[in-house]
């Protein structure tokens, strides 16, 4: 077995040189393909009269469909009433940002004075988390109570997603309710959710699954720590000249 190891190792330094690369690559990915996703309020594009953007789907979650017919909707609320909403998706926020800080910070940008911002509605979600946020404009709030716009965001947009991340029903569900305040019609509430009675079954969920997944990493590397450290001390010890010699 010693002979074998012997074998194995030898060329050690060849060994090091060929696999640090491979470990250099592996943490240089996963320290930085994350942020790389990433969104900013800066790399928003700004609100232009060429480009009256309605539905700004940057994380890729609503169908080319149903973004057209929110996207139209939304453009007749603003001929019909001169309230405007827009909506924006995001795979991930920037570190330290939050769906609340990025919202305002994006209102800001788009809509820099008071009277830009009076009859503006921005809702947002960050696809990674789903975290929502809302901002409406002074002007709106008589229509589109502050109550009223985080029960858009926390129910109307966040049911559905709870309900299997079904995007596009959540956004239709959002901008209709939207579009039904804001053209001074009654509120046609949050979705209902049925009580469902809970049949426990042989499948995990995926809170289970994703669970299981950690823990099996944390072990394979509790494993790796103690298993590397002892096969480096042997093979340093196997190609140490011999007393004898």
């Amino acid at each position: 077995m010693k002979q074998l190891l012997k074998q194995l190792f030898n060329n050690k330094k060849h060994f090091i040189r060929l696999i640090l690369p491979l470990v250099t690559m592996i943490f240089a990915v996963s320290l930085f393909a994350s942020p790389a996703l990433a969104t900013g309020v800066y790399q928003i594009p700004n609100l232009t009269e060429s480009n009256h953007t309605w539905v700004l789907d940057q994380g890729e979650v609503i169908s080319r469909i149903n973004e057209g017919k929110i996207s139209t909707d939304l453009e007749n609320l603003a001929k019909q009433t001169g309230n405007e909403v827009r909506i924006v998706t995001i795979r991930k926020l920037d570190y330290g940002e939050t769906p609340e800080s990025f919202t305002k910070e994006l209102f800001k940008k788009w809509f820099p004075t008071e009277e830009a911002k009076a009859n503006q509605t921005l809702l947002m979600i960050d696809t990674l988390t789903n975290g929502t946020a809302i901002i409406t404009g002074s002007k709106v709030k008589s229509l589109l109570t502050d109550s009223i716009a985080e029960s858009v965001a926390s129910e109307t947009l966040s049911t559905p997603l709870r309900d299997g991340n079904k995007y596009n029903q959540a956004f239709l569900d959002a901008s209709d309710r939207l579009v039904a305040v804001l053209s001074g019609e009654p509120d046609p509430g949050p979705p209902q959710i049925a009580d469902t009675v809970q049949v426990e079954g042989t499948f995990k969920k995926a809170e289970e699954t994703d669970q299981g997944n950690a823990t099996a990493w944390v072990i394979g590397l509790l494993i790796a720590a103690t298993i590397i450290p002892m096969a480096t001390y042997y093979i340093y010890q196997v190609n140490q000249p011999s007393s004898d010699g």
